[in-house]
């Protein structure tokens, strides 16, 4: 852990209140800027936390996620071999009612979904199979990954932000002073933290806009590829946004941990 560095020790010093012999000379402690508790309770405290972090996210993706056929953690995808003659008949569909199979998974396909070859499987609403993520985006999760790209990019930017101000603080002030670091190395560690802070910025606002874009126009990225001819309804851009981040608008649309409520949908649309 690093303690912050004492900038505005000189301004202190010419309070009233102080002393300038009790005060004592900036960076006298530098040699003290990296530390470690030496405590065994707070060592062995940490390395459980850590292991049953581990642990659950363990437990959650191997034992849980992977093998489960269950859609509660499948939330998007289509279920894989339920196009049989007696599921389908167990439908009770109306005359002249039409269900597609696909072929690939062999699965009854609802509207507006599509298979991913990564997934190998079909999945609701697909807008594109993202390896950030390992998943594809479809229609349960895109708020979430909405919200992953604007974050990232947000954090991006405030990095660049602190790049620059800790250049200039550097040039302004000696750079023996301005890290703990040597000044070769300090310049590039921060020329590398820029890079990679550009690099995410402008991938992750290029997907965040895309995906607003998506939103808007109620089209999928899969859709606007393959130039689909729209047969659904058209809706403004407010109801399209409130169908992926719920209804009405409220503080919950910016939150990860809150479930949008996607309201009710044409029972014929998706089969589940």
């Amino acid at each position: 852990m690093r303690s912050p560095v004492p900038r505005f020790r000189d301004v202190e010093r010419q309070g009233s209140g102080l002393q300038p012999v009790q005060c004592l000379p900036p960076y006298h402690e530098r040699q003290n800027n990296m530390w470690f508790i030496q405590d065994v309770c707070g060592i062995v405290c940490a390395i459980i936390t850590w292991l049953l972090v581990v642990f659950a996210v363990f437990v959650v993706l191997f034992v849980m996620l992977i093998p489960s056929k269950n859609l509660t953690y499948s939330l998007g995808a289509v279920p894989k071999g339920n196009a049989t003659k007696e599921y389908i008949e167990s439908l009770q569909l109306k005359p002249g009612q039409v269900v597609y199979k696909c072929p690939k998974c062999c699965s009854i396909k609802p509207d507006r979904a599509h298979h991913c070859s990564v997934c190998k499987r079909c999945i609701r609403k697909m807008d594109h199979h993202c390896p950030w993520v390992n998943n594809c985006v479809g229609e349960n999760n895109q708020k979430y990954f909405v919200l992953f790209t604007m974050y990232i990019s947000l954090i991006s930017l405030h990095a660049l932000v602190m790049v620059v101000f800790h250049f200039l603080y550097c040039f302004e002030d000696d750079w023996t002073k301005c890290s703990t670091f040597s000044p070769p190395a300090t310049v590039i560690l921060l020329i590398l933290l820029c890079f990679e802070g550009l690099l995410f910025l402008i991938f992750t606002s290029v997907m965040f806009g895309t995906q607003i874009h998506s939103i808007c126009t109620d089209e999928t990225g899969i859709e606007q590829l393959k130039k689909e001819e729209r047969r659904w309804a058209k809706k403004t851009k407010w109801m399209n946004m409130k169908a992926v981040f719920g209804h009405p608008f409220s503080i919950a649309w910016f939150s990860p941990f809150s479930t949008p409520d996607h309201g009710k949908a044409d029972p014929y649309q998706y089969v589940v």
